[in-house]
């Protein structure tokens, strides 16, 4: 596809108090590619599809954006092909990532050739979930789990360095005894098996949560005992915005006895939990696009985000959950991919001795 140059046009006129003029980037004309490492059936397409239509009508000039699917090797083929396209800082070539993404270059897996801090993050989207018991454990939770810790538990799951690191994580900080069945295709496949008894603890994205657990536990089938939480704008962790009412993991570790909000597990566990969940989808340009590329993006995300209907389009499609721009997507997007050497040896050791799971 043949590129057309990005033409810079002039905005005419004084800018009250400032007696400056302004100058934008304007893509009439253009053809805009926003890859996403996965294919076209997943959770990414989808949010992508979402923002497509919304920037590029908030873009100066309007151009065509065209979402192209780069699926493989659980998203690294992907990125790893977005690396190679750092010198394209034209504008016209953007990337959205996972959490997918995120969690193999945490871990050093020997496949990852991409570096994040070589990007530049322009949008951070954030999801959440709800880990919930069957009603005769449920009624043994006041706010904490001390009084749960002698039980076992059945936990299908679709792999320890998949997203569900961080429920595993979850239950071993709280120092519940979890047996996961791994195998599962997917986290319905695990609602499913808890359904029929199966497993005895799971967790539900919010949009999952709400379409198919939230009417169990009308029927008194399950209790909700904590979600994952959200990340503010300042990078802390408080309730999630679609569950206002109910306790993070947070409050909840602090309530239990021997689980720490601080130290060398509390860093490996926000490190995942942010990738996984609070800042689960970044937009990125290429390092090399220039400021004034940036700024362009940045002001077009902001007019996206803060349009009338915006957040109850986003709720149906993505949840109630914070779309960052700008300095906050860079924050998100620094915790989403920064972890202390400490922390993730902590992770690889953990994962090495309860599941001999190795990065080699």
């Amino acid at each position: 596809m043949k590129r057309q140059s990005i033409i810079t046009t002039v905005v005419a006129g004084l800018i009250a108090a400032t007696g400056q003029t302004a100058i934008a980037q304007s893509f009439d004309g253009a053809t805009i590619e926003y890859t996403i490492p996965f294919s076209e059936s997943g959770g990414s397409a989808k949010w992508a599809n979402f923002y497509v239509p919304r920037l590029s009508e908030a873009l100066p000039g309007k151009p065509t954006m065209v979402v192209r699917y780069r699926p493989g090797a659980g998203s690294t083929e992907g990125a790893n092909w977005f690396q190679t396209q750092q010198d394209k800082g034209d504008g016209l070539t953007i990337f959205g990532d996972s959490g997918s993404t995120k969690f193999p270059y945490l871990l050093g897996d020997p496949r990852v050739r991409y570096e994040y801090a070589e990007w530049t993050p322009i949008l951070a989207s954030g999801t959440g979930g709800v880990v919930y018991l069957p009603p005769e454990l449920g009624e043994k939770f006041d706010g904490d789990m001390d009084d749960l810790k002698e039980e076992f538990y059945l936990y299908g799951s679709q792999g320890a360095t998949t997203l569900d690191l961080v429920p595993l994580l979850a239950f071993k900080m709280l120092g519940l005894q979890v047996d996961p069945v791994f195998g599962v295709e997917g986290r319905g496949d695990g609602r499913l098996m808890f359904e029929r008894g199966e497993a005895n603890i799971d967790y539900q994205t919010s949009s999952a949560y709400l379409a198919n657990v939230q009417p169990l536990v009308d029927d008194g089938l399950a209790v909700p005992i904590f979600s994952w939480g959200s990340l503010d704008e300042d990078g802390v962790i408080v309730r999630d915005p679609t569950f206002p009412d109910m306790a993070s993991f947070k409050e909840v570790c602090e309530a239990t006895e021997g689980c720490e909000t601080e130290g060398v597990a509390w860093d490996a566990y926000k490190a995942f939990f942010v990738a996984g969940f609070a800042n689960q989808k970044t937009i990125f340009l290429p390092s090399s696009a220039s400021q004034e590329i940036v700024d362009t993006y940045t002001e077009a995300l902001r007019t996206v985000v803060k349009a009338d209907g915006f957040m109850d389009a986003a709720g149906e499609v993505l949840g109630v959950y914070p779309q960052l721009v700008g300095a906050s997507a860079i924050e998100a997007t620094n915790q989403a991919t920064s972890i202390s050497p400490e922390a993730k040896q902590y992770v690889l050791d953990w994962l090495k001795a309860d599941y001999g799971i190795t990065m080699e």
